[in-house]
């Protein structure tokens, strides 16, 4: 049936589409007001990092960064999380006061495919925003200020327990879909996979290091779920993937070089948990590591590097994660972002034409 003779489809298209666009416009409304407090309070790192997660020096990283980490303000994901959660609340309220049909039909907070993303979106983000204000005011034990690695990787496997829990015991889900051989039931195996999926987006957030790169990356991903949720009939997380999609693009718009401020924790926390949540509310997190491939190059080559000096003693890359060691080799940061952008674009499109047809 064609586009137009299916009333219903329509209206799901344009309520995707609006919603996206609405919290589009309002992030890039609400940007400069943010920016001005970033800038005004200096919220930007004292000290720029000289070290790795292991503690050993990184002077090809610092000599590559040292001036923008503590001229340019964190908490740009609070334009993300922040607009996200406004949009849903926002149409949510208008459809309990008004019998309007568009106004019902915009609301898409769902108990059975939003609560727990949102839920997983304000969590992380809030525990994201707190690691910021830690390496801010460079308090914290970790490099340059911040939590502790091993408390913030607790932290991140409790929520990833917690979804797990979710959807285990009280969503009933036991099954994996594997593309050509189908659902495979996987029984208590489905709580310690969720957790590590979690911990893999988790890791997934060592992208954001370049003016622009983490952006048009995580717009690719959930632009990519947003796909998969809408052809499945999931059409409130499709318009909740795409108000992300929307938002990203927003802050996207100011970050791109030079960047007026950065994502911070608070939204690569947000968005990588809030990642792994919408991939099992898919049953396509066996296409995630296609999807989000990006992320698993980046996450690869930061545990190879480790691996290599530790037991070679010695360095595969100039520096890690990976879009560094083109930036060292001399590759202006605009280059590596865009071309990183084109593979995430293909790798997402590869993603969900596996899901979809199979």
């Amino acid at each position: 049936m064609p586009f137009y003779q299916n009333p219903e489809l329509a209206i799901n298209v344009i309520k995707v589409f609006i919603l996206a666009l609405v919290a589009s416009l309002i992030a890039v409304f609400l940007t400069p007001i943010l920016t001005h407090f970033l800038y005004k309070y200096k919220l930007w790192r004292k000290s720029p990092r000289t070290k790795t997660i292991t503690g050993q020096p990184s002077p090809v990283f610092y000599q590559l960064h040292k001036e923008k980490e503590v001229t340019v303000p964190r908490f740009g994901g609070l334009l993300i999380w922040g607009v996200t959660t406004l949009v849903i609340f926002l149409f949510f309220g208008l459809s309990q006061v008004s019998d309007n049909f568009w106004l019902q039909k915009l609301n898409f907070l769902s108990r059975n495919q939003t609560w727990l993303p949102l839920f997983t979106l304000i969590a992380a983000a809030l525990l994201g925003l707190s690691d910021d204000i830690l390496q801010v005011f460079g308090k914290g034990k970790y490099v340059a200020g911040g939590m502790r690695f091993t408390r913030r990787l607790l932290i991140v496997i409790l929520i990833g327990a917690i979804g797990a829990w979710w959807f285990y015991f009280k969503l009933g889900w036991s099954t994996i879909h594997i593309p050509l051989f189908g659902d495979i039931a996987i029984g208590l195996w489905y709580i310690p996979l969720f957790i590590i999926t979690t911990l893999a987006c988790w890791a997934g957030g060592v992208v954001d290091g370049l003016d622009g790169l983490a952006g048009g990356i995580f717009a690719s991903i959930f632009a990519a779920f947003g796909i998969i949720a809408f052809f499945q009939g999931q059409v409130d997380l499709a318009a909740f993937c795409t108000v992300i999609v929307g938002t990203v693009l927003a802050f996207l718009w100011f970050n791109i070089p030079p960047a007026r401020f950065y994502m911070g924790e608070t939204g690569m926390l947000g968005l990588t948990s809030t990642l792994a949540v919408v991939a099992f509310l898919t049953d396509s997190v066996i296409v995630l590591p296609v999807i989000a491939g990006i992320l698993v190059i980046e996450v690869g080559s930061v545990i190879l590097q480790l691996l290599s000096k530790k037991f070679r003693k010695k360095k595969i890359w100039l520096c890690t994660p990976i879009h560094h060691h083109f930036e060292a080799k001399g590759w202006p940061s605009y280059k590596v972002t865009m071309r990183f952008w084109v593979i995430g674009i293909v790798l997402a499109i590869i993603g969900v034409t596996i899901r979809l047809l199979c």
